[in-house]
């Protein structure tokens, strides 16, 4: 081929290599950073381990977070956001848009049954109970990682188009009763404005699977949740006489039961799975008493609103016949905690290769019917959220202890990889935008 056509041709593909080599360079770059502080993440994680603190009361992690982003030089470093929760902003030496990076900070009131040497020991009260703090769910991991983001970013600033902004959020388990908290708050506090108006956010978990693989999925990837009250009003009376009162037990068992078959039997699953679970059943204080009131505390999750509002009206309308055929009356009240975590697919597409590029597997997962209140960002802006594998060696999913279990451990060599997902996310996407 001669002539003009040549010539265009020959431009493109020079600006194509031009393109693919400083790719290249910038991911060369980072793997080395992420190299040189992996021994930190992994110091940073096991302190944070040993010291987990509740929703809320992030008080030490905060600190923390905010000395490193400090000692750093970011340009600014914002704390008290929802109570504990620490934003950084980080400006790049090149103009250009602004991205930004979410992990949470909180652990469960969780006692550990691992032998970690570093395993937690630390108590704490929740809702009125003596109890122990685990980071059970990873988020530990996930506080080292961003930190270790920092540190690798900080590093290359000046090459960097546009800012980077860091926001470590407290409360995602959700904030003790009486309380606000979590992505919510942090929200309603302005985080994104603090967090100078990212145009998209990027996030990971740590789950059991092969340490180290990336798990995408676009669109719905986790569920929404709604947290369910169930309160059953019966008529006291002694147990060797139900008759002369009203028995909330039964009642509270009667309901339990028939909401199971909401999902299994009256909802097209079709269109979306859907879970009720009653986890927890408070009532009575003698076995020769029957009391007057039963509390049930459980958990609603579902992929589709419209299968949300179904499976709400039937709940209510099950709970509250069931106890008035039995002389009793049902409260249902539902405290909404998170939407869909909604992978924009737009932006899951165009990032794709980068997550490619950090970690040598990466797969699209399944539907997690877990929930994350990183759902609350990707109301606002487009978020990708992925997993990261953190199972022990020969350790399959299915025998990995899950997320809160006090036995859930975090193969520690799967930390480099999330800390070279999330930059190369953030820097990737940065490079694409206009300038």
């Amino acid at each position: 081929m001669t002539g003009p056509h040549a010539f265009v041709l020959g431009a493109t593909l020079s600006l194509l290599f031009a393109f693919n080599a400083l790719a290249d360079d910038r991911q060369t770059r980072i793997s080395s950073a992420a190299d040189a502080v992996n021994a930190q993440v992994i110091a940073w994680r096991r302190d944070l381990h040993q010291h987990p603190e509740l929703s809320n009361r992030e008080v030490r992690t905060a600190k923390l977070v905010a000395d490193h982003l400090r000692a750093l030089g970011f340009d600014e470093v914002h704390t008290g956001i929802a109570h504990t929760g620490v934003v950084g902003v980080l400006k790049g030496g090149k103009p250009g848009g602004t991205v930004a990076l979410r992990a949470d900070m909180d652990a469960l009131p969780v006692e550990e049954r691992s032998d970690l040497p570093f395993a937690s020991k630390a108590r704490a009260e929740y809702n009125g109970q003596d109890v122990g703090v685990m980071h059970a769910c990873g988020h530990d991991a996930h506080t080292a990682i961003l930190m270790g983001v920092a540190s690798v970013l900080a590093g290359m600033r000046a090459d960097i188009p546009g800012t980077v902004s860091f926001i470590f959020q407290p409360a995602e388990e959700g904030a003790p009763e009486g309380e606000e908290g979590g992505a919510k708050l942090m929200l309603a506090q302005g985080v994104l404005n603090t967090a100078a108006n990212p145009s998209a956010i990027f996030g990971l978990h740590v789950w059991p699977v092969q340490a180290g693989a990336i798990l995408y999925r676009p669109r719905g990837a986790m569920a929404a949740s709604d947290e369910l009250r169930i309160v059953v009003t019966g008529k006291q009376t002694h147990g060797s006489s139900p008759w002369r009162g009203v028995d909330p037990i039964i009642v509270a068992a009667q309901i339990m039961t028939a909401l199971q078959a909401i999902p299994s039997r009256q909802l097209d699953i079709t269109k979306a799975p859907a879970v009720i679970t009653i986890g927890s059943i408070h009532g009575g204080v003698r076995g020769n008493i029957i009391p007057d009131t039963v509390e049930m505390i459980g958990t609603i999750r579902n992929f589709d609103d419209d299968v949300r509002k179904e499976l709400l009206t039937r709940l209510e309308r099950t709970a509250t016949a069931i106890a008035s055929a039995a002389g009793a009356e049902a409260t249902v009240t539902i405290y909404p905690y998170s939407g869909v975590t909604w992978n924009d697919p737009d932006l899951t597409a165009r990032m794709l290769p980068s997550l490619q590029s950090a970690a040598q597997t990466v797969i699209e997962g399944p539907i997690v019917m877990g929930a994350e209140d990183f759902s609350w960002y990707q109301k606002q802006i487009p978020g990708l959220f992925v997993m990261l594998g953190v199972n022990m060696p020969g350790v399959s999913a299915d025998q990995a202890a899950p997320n809160h279990s006090p036995l859930f451990v975090v193969n520690e060599s799967a930390l480099k990889t999330g800390v070279r997902t999330l930059s190369t996310l953030a820097l990737d996407y940065l490079q694409q935008q206009p300038r």
